[in-house]
């Protein structure tokens, strides 16, 4: 009588998440240039769509959370894949306004659903350090872009339903890996209550949490700006001439050169404290907003998403590593929770932001204030990681 596995395969939830991003990334790039080049809708509009899409993402975290602590693994996974593939299956037949727009809402979702059910399988594999699983999964997420992105740029000048047909081909792949591989029973950690409150009387957990609450704000700011480049960029570079497949491109682009830096980056690891290796990816990252003030060329387009790749490739993976040496190991799930809730606020607020400030004033404008709000949230992050640096020092 053979025993039943309590744990999913490393290989099997990167290849998940490398299929759910790959579906993913035939969306994403093409949401706001498709609602308003084809189905000529303002960009205010896109951007409330895609704040509802954000929105109903966060609520598929907490519930997919929710439910694989409280009921079924397996179960909420189906539910989680289920529902996205069954949202792009229909867009194949359905995809004029507003149902584009509420099928897009159920696909985000069901995603995020499966990024929580992926996450919460990885922090559970007990074959690998944490640190490991994490990088595995994300260079898996990375190619999912690479392929997605790629492939989105080819099929969309030929037809917009073959992109649908292709993005539940993919869909359709999870959804069958799901049901052959995560059918396993999760044992999951107990906390223990009285150690929880003794922790949080101690001055340097308390210090430690308020630095963690810094950095999410500094991470919305991020993903606020990050998500304009998914989103009114298309149309801003289009507006300028450049081709819809070359915006793709740069998001192959973008995943090509992290498959290719990270493990680079990793070998920094020895030298470098992480978060000082951080702190620089995100003064990187945020300097390529400024550049794009003076941007006019698919070349400098290029050359300045090359610049904003290198600082998300120093600073994204790592920042979950970091939040987890500021925490527990009983604590981690609940901070990798609001880690993920975090992106998805910035994602929401960006596209509405972008396309109130573009409509209310200009590009220029808009970049300008992206750089300045994770330039000076980071600035806050940095001064009271500097503060406890000196505590530390005293005591």
């Amino acid at each position: 009588m053979t025993t039943k596995s309590n744990t999913v395969k490393l290989r099997w939830v990167a290849l998940a998440s490398l299929l759910n991003n790959t579906g993913a990334a035939f969306l994403w790039p093409l949401t706001t240039m498709y609602m308003h080049n084809y189905l000529h809708q303002t960009l205010t509009t896109a951007g409330m769509v895609m704040l509802f899409m954000s929105i109903a993402m966060m609520a598929g975290n907490y519930v997919g959370g929710w439910l694989f602590d409280h009921w079924s693994q397996y179960r909420t996974a189906l539910i989680g894949v289920g529902l996205s593939t069954l949202a792009i299956f229909l867009l194949i037949f359905i995809h004029g306004w507003p149902w584009f727009a509420l099928l897009m809402m159920l696909n985000s979702f069901g995603d995020g659903i499966n990024a929580t059910i992926v996450n919460s399988y990885g922090s559970l594999i007990t074959q690998h350090t944490s640190r490991y699983v994490f990088n595995y999964i994300y260079m898996a997420f990375n190619i999912g872009v690479v392929i997605g992105t790629l492939l989105v740029g080819v099929l969309l000048p030929i037809s917009v339903v073959l992109v649908f047909a292709v993005a539940t081909f993919f869909y359709l792949l999870l959804t069958i890996l799901v049901i052959l591989t995560f059918n396993v029973k999760v044992k999951l950690p107990k906390r223990s209550v009285t150690r929880d409150r003794q922790r949080e009387r101690s001055p340097q957990h308390h210090r430690l949490i308020i630095l963690i609450w810094l950095i999410l704000l500094n991470l919305v700011t991020i993903h606020l700006s990050y998500s304009l480049w998914e989103s009114v960029m298309a149309v801003h570079m289009t507006n300028m001439g450049i081709p819809f497949y070359a915006y793709s491109m740069l998001w192959t682009l973008n995943g090509v050169l992290i498959i290719i830096g990270q493990p680079l980056v990793n070998k920094l690891s020895p030298y470098v404290r992480l978060s000082s290796q951080i702190i620089v990816g995100i003064l990187i990252f945020a300097s390529s907003f400024l550049l794009l003030v003076f941007t006019r060329s698919l070349l400098a387009f290029t050359l300045d998403f090359v610049v904003l790749t290198i600082g998300e490739t120093m600073s994204f993976a790592g920042l979950p590593a970091w939040i987890a040496q500021l925490t527990d190991v009983d604590e981690a799930g609940h901070y990798q929770g609001l880690l993920n809730i975090t992106i998805s606020v910035g994602r929401a607020i960006g596209p509405l932001y972008g396309g109130y400030v573009i409509e209310a004033g200009n590009y220029q404008l808009l970049f300008i204030s992206a750089f300045l709000m994770m330039f000076i949230t980071l600035l806050i992050v940095v001064g009271y990681l500097t503060r406890i640096h000196r505590l530390q020092a005293r005591s």
